[in-house]
């Protein structure tokens, strides 16, 4: 059996906010809360967990999509007027990438954290 990651928690000032951001933009499955978290399903075997916290670092979260999936989220980017940017120390150039062939993008969540979305892995020599 392969090993896969099956959640993680994602610390937020608000869960609720966050939780509704992720499942509206990435059209992620908003399940709710459990326990202290609000769950939200990304795929069949991973979990983001969000946990409200007065203080936490930012952290960066990346996303493989298809060329399909990346066109409908970067929609709703654009309709939802957020910033994006083509790099990890621009993300708010309003450019996307196009690195190893591919299309990447960059934005922020609510909580400050930074997303990633890459329709080609990158090559790693």
């Amino acid at each position: 059996m392969a090993i896969t990651l099956n959640h993680t928690i994602v610390p937020t000032r608000d869960k609720e906010e966050s939780a509704q951001f992720y499942s509206r933009i990435f059209g992620f499955r908003y399940v709710g809360p459990f326990s202290r978290f609000i769950v939200v399903k990304v795929n069949d075997t991973l979990s983001l967990d969000f946990d409200s916290r007065e203080k936490f670092d930012s952290n960066h979260y990346a996303f493989k999509v298809t060329e399909r999936e990346f066109d409908e989220i970067f929609a709703r980017l654009k309709a939802e007027n957020i910033k994006y940017g083509s790099g990890p120390f621009d993300p708010e150039n309003m450019s996307i990438n196009h690195n190893d062939g591919g299309r990447g993008v960059y934005f922020r969540d609510p909580a400050g954290h930074l997303l990633e979305m890459l329709t080609v892995d990158y090559k790693i020599s």
